[in-house]
């Protein structure tokens, strides 16, 4: 079955975690591209002052404060949405959040506080979505937020891997009852590398510093970059960064390989304890507003995005850059990190 997905300046998106980071790359450059876009996350200050700066450059936004761990106020979002604009289009599972931790010192109550932000709101706003396009009878996409650690989990990041673990069973499942039904959806999962987002500052640390991710790092644009792509072309899956391209491919071929090297990394290459999180609870509602992190040294441009989103590109030269992408990250990785990092 084929799908065909609307331009971005003829559809009507959907962005929870839009008040930060990755969602608000997003929301801006699919405004700016001439789509209505109605943004949920739970900081509504945040939410409010992004709609005006979208509205100010001549934009269309609007917003719901949202905690989607809360399935009613996701089906809320959901109807809010449809009698703003009539419905929507795309639907973007950008919300979660993170803990640092050993698996020793992590509670019951933050491990099921992080499946339910990452794994059921996402598996609750997949369900509304879902559940508006069979209704209406016509195409839509459906971009759920996954991770690179989702294939390779990292230690202090048990829970968080597995949370994205499950979104990735998730949202291939979820695939093949559509397709099953002959539903027009397209359903990708993105997954990023580490990108330089306030991730680790707004995720609860229990190792006496702020958390921080191995491998280069990336803005939020070359995310955004590749939701929106998604949004207009069906794809299945779609890896953001060297380390996400190479790192899963890695981990299939040589496993055993791949486990040495992650337990090799020492808590000085997954800690900063020169810096603090803002937030001491995963149930704090951090103060949004920013894309970067406060260090702001993502690279703007990825080269496996741009395979991706432009497939006339010589295969030889973005495989050769790939491989060696890999082997830079990897070099990267066996050198002593001097800044705090983010992954989403």
């Amino acid at each position: 079955m084929t799908i065909h997905l609307k331009a971005l300046d003829e559809q009507t998106i959907v962005i929870t975690g839009a008040s930060s980071g990755i969602g608000l790359a997003t929301a801006r450059a699919a405004a700016k591209a001439g789509a209505r876009v109605m943004l949920a996350a739970r900081d509504g200050d945040a939410l409010a002052r992004i709609c005006r700066e979208i509205a100010a450059e001549g934009g269309t936004a609007d917003h719901l404060v949202t905690d989607v761990g809360d399935e009613q106020q996701v089906e809320d979002l959901a109807r809010q949405t449809i009698d703003r604009f009539g419905g929507f289009d795309t639907w973007v599972n950008n919300a979660g959040v993170g803990l640092i931790s050993t698996v020793e010192k992590m509670s019951s109550e933050d491990h099921q506080a992080l499946f339910r932000t990452n794994y059921f709101g996402l598996a609750y706003g997949s369900i509304a979505a879902v559940n508006h396009f069979r209704e209406r009878g016509t195409a839509g996409a459906l971009i759920n937020v996954g991770s690179v650690v989702g294939d390779m989990p990292m230690p202090l990041s048990v829970a968080y891997s597995a949370t994205k673990h499950a979104v990735k069973g998730f949202t291939d499942g979820l695939r093949l009852e559509l397709m099953q039904e002959q539903l027009p959806v397209s359903v990708t999962l993105i997954k990023p590398s580490s990108i330089d987002t306030r991730f680790f500052d707004h995720a609860k640390s229990e190792m006496g510093g702020l958390g921080k991710a191995p491998g280069p790092q990336y803005a939020p644009e070359a995310v955004a970059e590749a939701i929106l792509y998604a949004a207009q072309y069906p794809k299945r899956h779609f890896p953001v960064g060297s380390t996400a391209v190479v790192g899963p491919a890695a981990e299939r071929l040589a496993p055993g390989f791949v486990d040495r090297r992650q337990a090799s990394l020492r808590i000085e290459d997954l800690v900063d304890f020169g810096h603090q999180p803002t937030a001491q609870s995963l149930r704090e509602v951090p103060d949004e507003g920013e894309e970067r992190s406060r260090f702001g040294h993502g690279r703007r441009y990825s080269l496996s995005t741009s395979a991706q989103t432009h497939p006339g590109i010589s295969v030889g030269v973005i495989g050769l850059g790939l491989v060696l992408a890999g082997f830079l990250a990897t070099r990267w990785m066996d050198q002593p990190h001097r800044h705090a990092t983010t992954r989403h």
